[in-house]
């Protein structure tokens, strides 16, 4: 595309434009389950980021997939956070990516320099990732859509699930929340270009230093935080066995979601993560505005790390030197009857 030449194709997406957990899962149980295979370590039943398959005793295969509408106007950007987004499922299993394949779908009366320079963007983020881009499938349809099937590595014996996490744990977050409420500001013209810069710079951020550095310390278990909201996966992360407290005040928020809140930018994904995931959650004196962002949609996420707590603020500490916004922003505890499964503070 020339330079400063921009085209409009942003009607709302990345994450926003996934089905609710809650519709989800009721589509899910129904599915057959055919029989066991021991060596499929985590699949579709558990709730998990990807599918890790055994092949030997130290390796096993992490396989994902995600692709989603434009959320930003800019063909290349939106082709980085797509990627982006795709690639943090294997990073959010403790694996490394290996290789991946595009997955397209777009109009045949488009410009395909548009699709160049999505595939573009695509592209550099799987070669930062080190993993090679071996091909892929596009189809023709009436809107623009991008992402990634992605395959990874993990040594089963250091694999992380998202439900692992022990009583004592420390709640870590690598990135800033916020992305959902920034973009929908973005599409109404309510976003001041600064604060989507900083969107966009979080959402085109890989999670891979954070998870090469979360491999020195003791994780327990490990999420990232995409369309399901903070408060979504934090309730997969408990997984009906434990319960968190969570001070609202030391999680990292990204500059202008917190107005956008306030001016009732929501989106409808938000709300579908409310009615599904609130009923688990106890708000003790959190403004409004912070309830919207802790139920926001975002999209390529920063990962939320289960950690012992004696490796916790030296894991914070890391993570903060090379630049991510980390925080500890709870604990895990025991699950005691008629107690909330999350209770937030501020």
């Amino acid at each position: 595309m020339p330079d400063g030449e921009k085209i409009v194709f942003c009607t709302g997406g990345g994450c926003t434009a996934k089905l609710g957990a809650g519709v989800l899962s009721r589509i899910l149980e129904k599915l057959p389950r055919g029989e066991k295979d021991p060596n499929l370590l985590v699949g579709y039943d558990s709730r998990d980021d990807a599918a890790v398959y055994k092949i030997t005793e130290d390796i096993a295969l992490v396989q994902t997939v995600d692709f989603f509408p434009p959320m930003v106007d800019d063909p290349y950007t939106f082709g980085q956070i797509a990627a982006a987004n795709a690639l943090s499922d294997v990073y959010a299993m403790g694996g490394e990516v290996k290789t991946a394949l595009n997955l397209v779908c777009f109009p045949e009366s488009m410009d395909l320099n548009v699709l160049g320079e999505i595939l573009c963007g695509g592209a550099e983020k799987v070669a930062e990732a080190g993993g090679i881009l071996a091909g892929g499938h596009s189809i023709a349809d009436t809107g623009v859509k991008y992402g990634l099937s992605v395959t990874g590595l993990v040594d089963p014996h250091h694999l992380y699930a998202n439900d692992a996490g022990r009583p004592g744990d420390k709640l870590i977050l690598t990135k800033a929340l916020g992305v959902g409420l920034i973009c929908t500001a973005n599409r109404v013209g309510e976003a001041a270009p600064e604060h989507l810069a900083g969107a966009i710079q979080s959402m085109t951020t890989l999670n891979k230093t954070a998870a090469q550095i979360s491999r020195k310390y003791a994780v327990h278990a490990a999420t990232d935080v995409t369309g399901f909201s903070f408060l979504g996966h934090l309730h997969e992360m408990m997984g009906g066995k434990l319960a968190c407290r969570v001070d609202a005040r030391r999680v990292p928020v990204l500059l202008g979601a917190w107005e956008a809140a306030d001016a009732f930018l929501y989106t409808a994904a938000g709300q579908r993560n409310r009615n599904h995931t609130g009923p688990f959650v106890r708000f003790e004196n959190v403004p409004f505005a912070m309830e919207e962002i802790l139920f926001d949609p975002q999209t390529s996420g920063g990962l939320l790390l289960a950690v012992a707590p004696q490796d916790a603020d030296a894991l914070e500490a890391e993570l903060k030197e090379v630049g991510l916004p980390a925080a500890i922003v709870g604990k895990i505890l025991e699950k005691e009857e008629k107690q909330p499964e999350i209770t937030v503070i501020f």
